[in-house]
């Protein structure tokens, strides 16, 4: 597609299938260290020695949000100012969000990379079509299995009969590591912050497509924007949109304060329609997490802030308008898919338009939303991601969301973000509102 006003004109190969990197694999869970040294030494409060406000040791107590792990997880460079309090409403809100961020990513993860019409069969084979619960193969025919098998890598932990906790996805990942940037720079970070913080604390192995090409480009020694264009033809895919959330979470009933924070990390590794697609997500997430928004009023904040003539722009109102008109929900992905299959299926347009088209639709419902999200295909579990975090904002309260999605995560989550393995999604709350309270 050629580019239209306000876009950047992506290059040629950024909607065809690239060898490499390859898109979003899913490794499993690694040790918590450094990626070239030791695990990172303990502190916090009553930890002798460590300093005021510095961060407690990770374990069952900051699993369960109490004792002082419910601070900070153990490696965490906390400044040096102390702690704010916390809103504990917004605390609340903000868990419901972490949940349903996690949920709708291990919903998508088994069907991840699968086209459209195998996530039917597979669900409908399963008799859970429409989608209303997590994917299984109990009862599903051999020759479907067959026919279309799961996510190799993930079926073994995002199964209805295997989830045991979150595991590990770049699509948490990217939230803790954004905790962290806030934590160690505050408001005020730069993208070149964002860039040392990913070689200090991101394992390279756990980067994909536009992240691994950037953070490539700064081992080479290249300084943003370059790391986000030298030789970068995944940057107008979705990973700078997997990345906002926190920067909503953090600032809210303040869009463009989010937007412009979810620039300054997009600017690291995307440009164009991938910047857009992080301004929508952080913008439309700060306005919900005031708790005073609907969804619909959020996804207005989130297009107010992406330029209105901009591919992604045009996609996110094509899928809003189909999803109010047709009550079939099938009808609107079918749409959708008819109107943007030519792009990569990790493309930032397509799966912005998705998003928006099942959080309209499911008219904040958290379970038709998450639902909507991944089974209307492509990237399933990012898509899941993005749309459970939104409409967990909008519950309000991790009591709303029904406990038949949170019981199997055990309000544990698998990282190897150093520090985090193991925390609950009540003490990443926690912090979060903290630095939503920092000035």
């Amino acid at each position: 597609m050629a580019p239209q006003h306000g876009d950047t004109p992506p290059p040629e190969t950024a909607q065809a299938a690239p060898q490499a990197p390859a898109p979003h694999p899913r490794p499993g869970a690694a040790p918590t260290a450094r990626p070239g040294g030791s695990p990172h030494p303990v502190a916090g409060p009553g930890v002798p020695g460590s300093p005021a406000g510095a961060p407690g040791p990770v374990g069952p107590a900051a699993r369960s949000g109490t004792g002082p792990g419910a601070d900070a997880p153990g490696c965490v460079t906390a400044r040096r100012d102390a702690a704010p309090a916390v809103d504990s409403a917004l605390r609340r809100r903000l868990e419901a969000a972490w949940l349903g961020r996690a949920v709708g990513c291990v919903l998508g993860k088994p069907v991840e990379k699968l086209p459209l019409h195998g996530i039917r069969a597979l669900a409908r084979a399963a008799g859970n079509w429409p989608l209303d619960d997590w994917f299984t193969e109990r009862g599903v025919p051999p020759e479907v299995l067959a026919a279309h098998p799961w996510n190799r890598r993930s079926a073994p932990t995002s199964l209805a009969e295997n989830i045991d906790g979150a595991p590990e996805d770049d699509d948490l990942n990217y939230p803790l590591l954004g905790l962290l940037l806030l934590r160690r720079h505050g408001r005020g970070f730069t993208t070149a912050d964002v860039g040392r913080l990913w070689l200090d604390e991101l394992p390279a192995g756990r980067t994909f497509t536009a992240e691994r090409v950037a953070y490539r480009n700064l081992l080479q020694g290249l300084e943003p924007p370059a790391t986000a264009t030298h030789h970068n033809p995944f940057r107008e895919w979705i990973g700078a949109l997997i990345r906002a959330d926190v920067h909503g979470w953090t600032n809210p009933g303040a869009p463009a304060a989010a937007a412009a924070q979810a620039y300054r990390d997009a600017a690291l590794t995307h440009t164009g329609n991938g910047v857009y697609a992080a301004l929508f997500v952080a913008a439309a997430t700060a306005t919900a997490a005031t708790g005073r928004a609907d969804v619909h009023t959020a996804l207005r904040a989130g297009l107010a802030v992406v330029p209105p003539r901009s591919r992604l722009a045009e996609a996110v109102r094509s899928g809003i308008a189909a999803a109010g008109r047709e009550p079939d929900f099938d009808a609107v992905v079918d749409h959708l898919h008819a109107r943007y299959g030519h792009y990569h299926w990790v493309h930032a347009v397509p799966n912005t338009a998705l998003i928006a088209a099942a959080l309209t639709h499911a008219d904040g419902d958290f379970t038709r939303s998450v639902c909507h999200a991944v089974s209307g295909g492509w990237d399933t579990d990012s898509n899941g991601a993005t749309a459970g975090a939104l409409a967990g904002l909008i519950a309000d309260s991790p009591d709303a969301v029904p406990h038949r999605w949170t019981a199997p995560l055990k309000n544990r989550l698998a990282t190897s973000v150093p520090g985090f393995d193991g925390i609950g999604f009540d003490a990443l709350a926690h912090l979060t509102a903290q630095e939503a309270a920092r000035p």
